[in-house]
């Protein structure tokens, strides 16, 4: 689903308003020597994966001149690292934004602070309900369950890496995620809780000192957000369908990769919307079902 995705991204973009920021310039993951075995772990799962695939670019394996050459600013900073060709980002603050001011100006009518179920819709009142409200859809959907997330997003004009770098930790993922103008996302905790009171001290301390550990130039960095907020799972980590009628869809856990396979889910429902099945379903293994 990543894969194909990532091809879909830039064709999407393309068709809104305003500009999205986006990129495709792989990942470099990097670890402390403190973090090798967990470092082993998480290449032997990647190269598990690439046999299992093997239309996904091969990683390369970097030595401390490698890491230098694809970010000099972290020369002789880390003795060994990997680099994921062809992964991609975007700026999920200006998606939301453009796709906003997309609708507005194709005259669809939002409605915001307004709670649905799909049982408020009486029989063809609507063409089709998408129900795609994560948590909310909870009394339906009793497996979806909450990861709580959190994210810190800075200001670091003093930090001049160019892609995303995940340091490897051994509790939960940590990324950072450069956007445009010096903004940088730290993230992300994974915290099996449904619970969405602010960032606690101890996920701010380890974002930000994991950031640090990186690049020392996040010292005089500005804490812009601490944000926290719960990702909806199913009990396999992986997305799901419902039919919840002739004319009604209920899409749900997308977990942490939400913006990742955005494109696929989409795809996914306008088959079935379409016709009965769908091949991309049948593909990437999503389970389509009735409740």
């Amino acid at each position: 689903m990543g894969l194909y995705s990532l091809s879909r991204w830039p064709e999407l973009l393309s068709n809104l308003q305003q500009p999205v920021y986006f990129q495709q310039q792989g990942t470099l993951v990097l670890w402390h020597r403190q973090d090798q075995a967990e470092a082993s772990r998480f290449t032997q799962l990647l190269q598990a994966t690439q046999t299992r695939l093997p239309q996904i670019p091969p990683l390369q394996a970097l030595d401390a001149p490698g890491i230098g050459q694809l970010e000099p600013s972290l020369a002789g900073r880390f003795s060994q690292g990997l680099y994921l060709p062809s992964e991609g980002q975007l700026d999920n603050h200006q998606l939301l934004d453009a796709l906003w001011l997309t609708l507005q100006q194709l005259g669809i009518t939002l409605h915001w602070d307004s709670p649905r179920q799909p049982g408020d819709f009486a029989p063809d009142q609507a063409d089709w309900v998408l129900d795609c409200r994560g948590l909310g859809a909870q009394p339906q959907w009793p497996q979806v369950r909450g990861v709580r997330g959190e994210v810190a997003m800075l200001h670091a004009p003093n930090v001049k890496l160019s892609r995303p770098t995940r340091l490897i930790h051994p509790r939960y993922p940590i990324y950072i995620a450069p956007k445009e103008n010096g903004i940088f996302k730290i993230g992300a905790t994974e915290i099996e809780s449904d619970d969405l009171s602010p960032v606690s001290v101890r996920s701010a301390m380890e974002l930000l000192s994991a950031a640090y550990s990186v690049d020392p130039g996040f010292g005089e960095a500005r804490i812009l957000e601490l944000v926290a907020q719960c990702r909806p799972t199913l009990p396999n980590n992986l997305p799901a369908v419902r039919r919840l009628g002739p004319r009604c869809l209920q899409v749900n856990g997308l977990y942490r990769h939400g913006y990742l396979i955005a494109p696929a889910m989409v795809d996914v429902m306008l088959q079935l919307m379409q016709g009965a099945d769908s091949a991309l379903a049948e593909q990437f293994e999503v389970s389509v079902s009735a409740p």
